[in-house]
């Protein structure tokens, strides 16, 4: 059985770093029926680039991640617009029934969600830190921001509770 590409290692990692630690941030869909706000540490930016996030998202999927406990929606509870599709034996996917805002990727077995990183307000404090996936990427476009690159896979993943190194979404 394959590893699950966006799930936390437990492992020591060097390449730490402290984005989104203490932090709130909030985020929202297109349309303002879903918001939410992550009281927690967001782990760095993952683009994916595997087929089903480019048909999620229009293109590649670029995700940070937050422990599930640590997302908050307005009135404390999942608004009725947010929808949850199952896209694959492993994963769900969250958008926004009204105005179709892809905003989540859920792995099923895990803690956590990764959040569509273009939902979130500005200023996030965040930084892209790889792409993944890069296989399958679209033959329309380039990758040129010098960031590490996985075919098919993720690399090391640091635990998100430490918003520290890599993961990504996939699924």
């Amino acid at each position: 059985m394959a590893p699950d590409p966006t799930a936390p290692d437990t492992g020591d990692d060097r390449r730490r770093s402290h984005q989104g630690l203490g932090r709130r941030q909030r985020g929202q869909c297109l349309c303002g029926a879903v918001v939410f706000t992550i009281d927690g540490p967001l782990r760095p930016v993952v683009t994916c680039h595997c087929h089903m996030c480019q048909r999620f998202h229009g293109g590649p999927g670029p995700y940070t991640a937050a422990e599930t406990a640590h997302i908050r929606f307005d009135g404390d509870a999942p608004p009725s617009a947010l929808t949850w599709h199952r896209s694959s034996d492993t994963a769900s996917r969250g958008f926004c029934r009204t105005c179709g805002s892809s905003l989540f990727w859920r792995p099923v077995t895990a803690g956590y969600t990764a959040i569509a990183a273009g939902c979130l307000d500005q200023p996030s404090g965040l930084a892209m830190a790889r792409h993944i996936f890069v296989a399958d990427k679209g033959d329309w476009y380039q990758i040129g921001d010098g960031l590490p690159q996985l075919a098919a896979g993720h690399g090391t993943l640091p635990p998100v509770t430490q918003a520290t190194g890599a993961t990504g979404a996939t699924d």
